[in-house]
């Protein structure tokens, strides 16, 4: 047997993609497996997750991501922005969609530009209530952790805000975990470090949950981090977000929308 497979990325967050929206390829009880056996850089294909594209009756079509370390989550705005290239791309939806997640279903528009692919993702209205993050206790969330001022929201998973001096001098494989794993987050949190680089832009560094390592881009994370500034009235209605592989595009309107491109890899199939 052998599982076709594609590999994409957005912004160098990485995946590998499973076309299951004619039927199930993988077993739902090994799709946690498979997701750490084949993200692993090493002795499978390499990738920060694994995305099922599956058919919906809510939406368009339903994304899941399967993590690293097995686990599933919610929402993931790269991934969607792959998942709806790979879906524009294979003739199953036009320039504007639907797609199901965790988190409830999420309106996406795209487009090409000279060969460019970007796509625009209403995500899910931030939420900065403790409980809805979800936190410990009551009110919105600002707890010294470490020596750092962490701020919390969640924009489909939960994730902490940490503003910093400048993000090349934290020790992000120190520090993340301690925050990523604070017992004020029942359900652990990611965690975006944060620098101002002015003119209502910012510049992230991310510890991804169910990755545990950082990422070269996390867009729930940007979201996160621009909705924690824009909240603080530190940034204005467009922000400018720039990961480690490359800029995003933050709205705040009548809805909070992100821009940001994706790309095919390769694809390839897998002896199984």
């Amino acid at each position: 047997m052998e599982i076709a497979f594609t590999k994409l990325q957005g912004n160098g967050n990485d995946f590998i993609l499973i076309d299951e929206s004619q039927q199930e390829i993988i077993p739902e009880e090994m799709k946690g497996g498979f997701a750490a056996l084949y993200c692993d850089r090493r002795f499978g294909i390499g990738a920060d997750g694994v995305l099922f594209l599956q058919a919906s009756d809510k939406a368009d079509v339903r994304m899941r991501l399967f993590q690293p370390d097995e686990s599933e989550a919610a929402m993931c705005g790269n991934g969607i922005r792959c998942l709806a290239k790979y879906a524009h791309d294979a003739g199953y939806v036009k320039e504007s969609c639907s797609v199901e997640t965790g988190a409830g279903v999420v309106p996406v528009t795209m487009r090409y530009a000279d060969d460019e692919f970007t796509a625009t993702i209403t995500m899910p209205t931030p939420a900065f209530e403790r409980r809805a993050v979800p936190a410990v206790g009551n009110g919105e969330y600002r707890e010294e952790i470490r020596g750092f001022t962490v701020y919390a929201a969640n924009t489909g998973v939960p994730h902490a805000v940490v503003f910093v001096k400048e993000i090349g001098a934290v020790d992000i494989g120190a520090v993340g975990p301690a925050i990523r794993n604070h017992p004020t987050f029942p359900e652990g949190a990611n965690v975006n470090f944060v620098e101002s680089a002015g003119n209502d832009t910012l510049r992230i560094r991310t510890f991804e949950r169910g990755v545990e390592a950082e990422t070269f881009s996390c867009g729930t994370g940007a979201t996160a981090s621009a909705a924690v500034a824009h909240h603080l009235g530190n940034v204005g209605e467009t922000v400018r977000v720039e990961t480690k592989g490359g800029p995003l595009i933050i709205r705040f309107g009548e809805a909070v929308t992100m821009e940001g491109p994706a790309e095919t890899v390769f694809s390839g199939v897998i002896p199984f």
